[in-house]
């Protein structure tokens, strides 16, 4: 049988005030690290904050959303081929990582990692919740955190011991994602029936009056995740990534 916990898991944004010990993290992220990586280059870092003051800077940079102003530990989850370079050129090794492939690569190791962390972490007690401004606002961040040549930002995730019981994630039915042998595309009925659950919600009507809205999917488009927006970040993103080393043309 599959651990409840795993149907039942919950993002957590309000935290507690109680510390989350060195320790604890320091044996979360080294029992994290045997997750599966691209080629065992382990191509990450994570940047710990917790200094009151810096974490206000980074919050900063996530809109202060609450997450990221009340969690104890902020953890930064970075591509890093800063350091397998360097180990490279100090081996008589000449690196050719200043691509597509090899960035992508860094970054499947990354979000792996991060997400063994969260399930790590969450059966121990602690509370997580991803915070996806970081692709938002890479540049701050990198400069806050002081990331040299070839470390991209790529998920930051709040930490923290819960300050009550938050609500149980709402998903997709998994028939919804799921397909057999092939990818069987979806009707307008399918499409209907797979986001009925989630556009009844007590909370997605909310979302839908307050925003002056017909629909939930209208609120994702017009509202939380426009065009305009998308494009603005997309721009700040990629010109970062090239700055940090990685000069490909995503066009």
């Amino acid at each position: 049988m599959i651990d409840k916990y795993f149907s039942e898991r919950a993002t957590v944004r309000n935290f507690s005030d109680k510390p989350v010990s060195k320790e604890l993290l320091n044996d979360i992220l080294e029992a994290a690290a045997h997750a599966p990586t691209n080629g065992n280059m382990q191509l990450y870092s994570v940047i710990i904050t917790q200094d009151p003051a810096r974490k206000m800077l980074l919050a900063g940079s996530h809109f202060c959303q609450p997450a990221s102003t009340g969690a104890n530990v902020l953890l930064t989850f970075c591509a890093d081929f800063n350091r397998f370079v360097k180990w490279c050129e100090v081996s008589n090794a000449k690196p050719g990582y200043d691509n597509f492939q090899s960035f992508m690569s860094a970054v499947f190791d990354t979000v792996i990692l991060a997400q063994q962390v969260c399930t790590i972490a969450e059966m121990q007690g602690l509370g997580t919740c991803y915070l996806g401004t970081t692709a938002y606002n890479a540049p701050q961040i990198a400069e806050i955190l002081e990331l040299p040549e070839r470390v991209v930002p790529i998920i930051t995730v709040a930490l923290g011991y819960p300050a009550d019981e938050a609500p149980k994630s709402d998903r997709i039915p998994a028939e919804g994602f799921i397909h057999e042998e092939v990818y069987k595309d979806y009707t307008p009925e399918v499409i209907k029936e797979i986001y009925s659950e989630k556009e009844g919600l007590e909370e997605s009507r909310k979302f839908i009056e307050e925003n002056g809205k017909e629909t939930l999917a209208q609120v994702f488009t017009d509202v939380r995740y426009p065009k305009s927006n998308n494009e603005i970040f997309s721009k700040i993103y990629k010109d970062f990534i090239t700055k940090q080393g990685f000069p490909f043309d995503l066009e």
